[in-house]
């Protein structure tokens, strides 16, 4: 390999643009050499933002030329990751993949058997490890100032009554459409690294928008208890014209609040770059509170790091450290998903409530 990652992008929509790009740009492990879009307007951008890079309009003409190249980043929907990964790591090449992971188990179980016997790294962009306010619950967890934790309340609220856009309101629930596969990746990750593995699931899915018979869900609810004992408790929707508190964590010794989404999103998707010295860095409005009735304090939120993804994945590739995000993580969220869609399809009486003792 060259002293650079040499690197490309297939896809230039909101991940390709905000969520990968910027960190490839900015990192000088990294080169990024390929960006794969059929769109003329996506092209002219990609062109524009990153005009070292080599503008390719398919994946078949940017194979022809795997071999000078090290890794592929695949943001493009759910149904066309096993396929791209399997293609990429056929041609010698690491692979990252955007979440959800895979639409089902057992293509990722066997994308990442596929990883190993090419002996190729596999790993899943989780950047929402990185997030700000999670980061500080992290920290105040592990630094036992909350006590023993109990409840872990997790929501992600948006006003979007028109619903879902594009693929991830049209794709099938088998294809790794709906709500609850495009966020619950990153709200069950989340907890999992938090409290451990789950021993029993709860979920709740329905549509609100239109049409109402699609299989794609905009409003998700997953209850978690893990094998510590916490009970973690997941929202996420569409309709929260007001929101409720990011998260919410109940210990025995003092509770934890947050408000408001993590910042980089945004950041990002303004221009700002990831070595901005104001990167990651939350205003005091959207900084916590911890603490009991009566006496609580604000809590300055840790700073947000995604760029800590393609840090750490730079370290595996070069010197063999460990994946920024191992794929049996990212397979843990998809098997839960997959766990609560089952049930609920197979729920005669009550068809959008679906409940699951236990998972292993």
């Amino acid at each position: 390999m060259t002293s650079r990652i040499r690197t490309a992008i297939i896809g230039f929509g909101m991940s390709g643009k905000v969520f990968h790009g910027p960190f490839l740009a900015d990192n000088p492990a990294y080169s990024l050499d390929a960006i794969v879009t059929g769109n003329p307007e996506r092209a002219a951008q990609a062109a524009a933002l990153h005009p070292r890079a080599r503008i390719v309009p398919t994946t078949d003409e940017l194979f022809e030329h795997a071999a000078n190249l090290d890794l592929l980043v695949i943001g493009t929907p759910p149904s066309t990751h096993v396929e791209l990964a399997g293609a990429a790591l056929d041609h010698g090449l690491h692979v990252v993949v955007d979440k959800p992971f895979v639409p089902t188990a057992v293509d990722g179980e066997a994308l990442v058997a596929r990883a190993r016997a090419a002996g190729r790294l596999l790993t899943v962009f989780q950047n929402r490890r990185w997030d700000a306010d999670f980061l500080t619950v992290k920290r105040l967890v592990a630094d036992g100032e909350l006590g023993e934790v109990h409840v872990f309340e997790s929501r992600f609220d948006q006003w979007k009554p028109e619903g879902l856009r594009a693929w991830k309101g049209t794709l099938s629930l088998a294809e790794g459409g709906g709500l609850l596969a495009d966020l619950g990746p990153h709200l069950i990750d989340q907890t999992l690294q938090l409290f451990g593995p789950a021993v029993e699931v709860y979920g709740e899915t329905a549509r609100h928008s239109a049409p109402r018979k699609a299989e794609a869900d905009d409003d998700a609810f997953v209850s978690l208890l893990h094998a510590s004992g916490v009970r973690s408790h997941l929202s996420m929707n569409l309709l929260a014209a007001l929101p409720s508190p990011r998260f919410r964590v109940l210990g025995s010794a003092a509770a934890f609040e947050s408000w408001g989404l993590d910042s980089q999103q945004a950041q990002l998707d303004a221009g700002m770059t990831p070595s901005d010295p104001a990167y990651g860095v939350e205003p005091e409005e959207k900084w916590g509170t911890v603490g009991t009735p009566g006496e609580t304090r604000r809590v300055r939120p840790e700073r947000g790091a995604y760029q800590e993804f393609y840090r750490l994945l730079a370290e595996a590739i070069t010197a063999g450290g460990p994946l920024p995000v191992d794929a049996e993580d990212s397979l843990a969220a998809i098997r839960i998903i997959e766990e609560i869609h089952a049930v609920n399809r197979t729920s005669s009486s009550f068809p959008n409530i679906g409940k699951s003792p236990s998972i292993r």
